[in-house]
């Protein structure tokens, strides 16, 4: 997901630029509403300062709504309750006040693009390469025909890493998506989780660590002989 940062502030923003792309996203940074408005390339959210040095964060939001329905979380040091209406009632999705930490920013990111883009559900079992079926509703897996016995967080890791196939996903990123990001238990659980799911799944699927980073799920294109 591309994310368009528009922060006068550089250490907020790099602060906040690092922790988004420790999350797995691509982050666009400007300093100014003018620049913002002036960038061309596509974008799929934008976080947005009020406090700019050349033009009110507001009138900002309220040109890019103007333009179209990209989802925008106000970001700001503005504690007065009017500035948090106005910017939600001219057209932002979400109002995020400093300080902030990164994981609150990320999920009200994930909230929001829930809202405004419900995930489609299979019909029934998604393949992924020659062996692996995974059916999400029923929350079932095949290796072949014959049904694998998960644990209910094995398979939790196992559907999260199969939204994105090759994508690499932090530890962080998959810690709160299949644990919880309140979760304060040893993060060694995910590793006994991963090596579960690599002796289960062997020959159909790869679970490939990278090292300081996260994970990603490799699909076997061919079913082995």
């Amino acid at each position: 997901m591309r994310v368009l940062l528009v922060e006068d502030d550089e250490p907020v923003a790099e602060s906040l630029r690092r922790g988004l792309l420790r999350y797995g996203f691509e982050v666009e940074w400007v300093t100014t509403g003018t620049a913002g408005l002036a960038v061309t390339t596509p974008y799929d959210l934008v976080l947005l300062d009020l406090g700019l040095p050349d033009t009110d964060g507001l009138d900002v939001c309220r040109a890019l709504r103007r333009r179209g329905d990209v989802p925008i979380i106000v970001i700001s040091a503005r504690s007065d309750e009017t500035d948090r209406v106005v910017g939600l009632e001219i057209g932002a999705d979400d109002y995020v006040s400093k300080p902030f930490g990164v994981r609150e920013v990320i999920a009200r990111i994930r909230a929001v693009m829930r809202r405004v883009r419900p995930a489609e559900q299979p019909t029934g079992p998604q393949r992924y390469g020659a062996r692996l079926s995974v059916d999400r509703k029923a929350a079932r897996v095949w290796l072949d025909d014959a049904e694998v016995a998960l644990t209910p967080k094995e398979y939790d890791l196992l559907a999260f890493l199969t939204e994105e196939p090759g994508a690499l996903m932090s530890r962080e990123q998959i810690m709160e998506a299949v644990w919880d990001a309140n979760w304060f238990g040893p993060t060694k659980t995910l590793d006994v989780h991963v090596a579960a799911l690599r002796r289960k799944l062997a020959g159909a699927v790869t679970v490939e660590a990278v090292r300081g980073v996260g994970f990603r799920l490799v699909v076997e294109s061919v079913a082995r002989p």
